[in-house]
């Protein structure tokens, strides 16, 4: 019977041993296979972003399917995530997304989207269309900016921006447009938002606008300068016959269109600014358009508006600016006409204002 026993205690005793033996064989098969490492990057993915990052569109993104998330620092942002390439080479990368709300105080980096509005075409975003209320633009980074205004609570919008470092193809912009768009609507849904969403993004174009071809006769315009074509010969007569335009979009929460010198230089800039944009752009430029010194270089060389819209209580704001060339350092419009631009800015917003069922629009005064 001692024996017995003894061979027992001997047997469980390989066993046990056996199967710590296996584990580690197979923890180590895991290991160096990579397979440990594709399952700590996935779990990164999901909990990337408060768990709202969509992960649809990253390897058209980034171009490579080995990605792994991280956290940022949020203190200014509902969430932040960085999504990095695992791949090595030209064509790694990385994307950044910060959501806020914009009820919230904006932080500094996000302003700087709208101080450069006249440095000629610096400020330009192109719509990112397919219905959503979205643009792309390109300071350094190629940048996404969604703003799902929430149908239940007026006051205030979710805001998602994407800043892609990596290559800039039209696959990558595209993947940037999808993550963005689905980041926003799946985060929208998370915290109580009921906005609108658009169609599923299949293209996404870069804005293009300031390169001489992209100049045509003011008479032609169909897009976002279309409000401005029965002006035309008053625009030609300050300086300005042609005109640089992005297609027409009812969902951006920007739209600019420019007016180009007969040698293709853009002399003014019409902006308008809706929901979150509008709020943001106004904490960044109000203070210097009341106060009379909001055009370039602190001139009063501009002239806005305001208008109330249906989707937020925020007003939208247009704004024409006379534009500064810095690669000249002068103004392809040399003298401004406050004549001229009083009733380009008014014809814009009275335009737009048509498109997305806004009312009231007002002319602000200036000291």
């Amino acid at each position: 019977m001692q024996i017995n026993s003894r061979l027992r205690r001997i047997r469980t005793g390989w066993y046990v041993g056996a199967f710590v033996l296996v584990l580690g064989v197979v923890a180590q098969v895991l290991y160096s296979s990579g397979a440990y490492d594709a399952w700590q990057n996935d779990r990164s993915l999901d909990r990337a972003c408060d768990g709202t990052l969509a992960q649809g569109g990253l390897q058209s993104a980034l171009h490579t399917s080995r990605l792994r998330a991280s956290q940022v620092d949020n203190r200014d942002y509902l969430t932040a995530c960085r999504v990095q390439g695992g791949d090595s080479g030209p064509q790694s990368g990385s994307l950044e997304l910060k959501l806020r709300w914009s009820s919230t105080a904006p932080p500094a980096g996000t302003l700087a989207w709208y101080n450069q509005d006249y440095d000629g075409t610096t400020g330009q975003a192109a719509p990112l269309g397919s219905g959503w209320p979205g643009i792309v633009r390109h300071d350094e980074t190629w940048q996404v900016m969604v703003a799902l205004d929430c149908q239940n609570e007026r006051s205030k919008a979710l805001v998602a921006y994407g800043d892609l470092y990596a290559s800039d193809d039209g696959t990558a912009l595209t993947g940037l447009g999808r993550v963005m768009t689905e980041t926003a609507q799946k985060a929208a849904a998370k915290y109580g938002c009921r906005a609108k969403a658009g169609k599923p993004v299949t293209q996404v174009s870069a804005p293009t606008l300031g390169k001489p071809e992209s100049a045509k006769p003011l008479t032609e315009a169909q897009g976002s300068c279309a409000a401005l074509r029965e002006l035309a010969p008053t625009a030609a007569k300050s300086g300005t016959p042609e005109a640089m335009e992005s297609p027409a979009d009812a969902h951006a929460p920007q739209v600019n269109c420019y007016l180009a010198t007969p040698d293709k230089k853009p002399g003014y800039g019409l902006y308008a600014y809706y929901g979150a944009a509008a709020k943001d752009f106004l904490a960044s430029e109000g203070r210097h358009l009341k106060g009379g010194y909001g055009g370039t270089q602190g001139e009063d060389d501009y002239a806005w508006a305001t208008a109330k819209c249906p989707q937020s209580t925020q007003s939208a704001v247009f704004v024409l600016y006379r534009l500064f060339d810095g690669d000249t350092d002068t103004y392809p419009v040399p003298h401004y006409s406050g004549k001229f631009g009083t009733s380009a800015v008014k014809a814009f917003a009275d335009h737009e204002a048509r498109q997305r069922g806004c009312t009231d629009v007002q002319m602000a005064s200036q000291p």
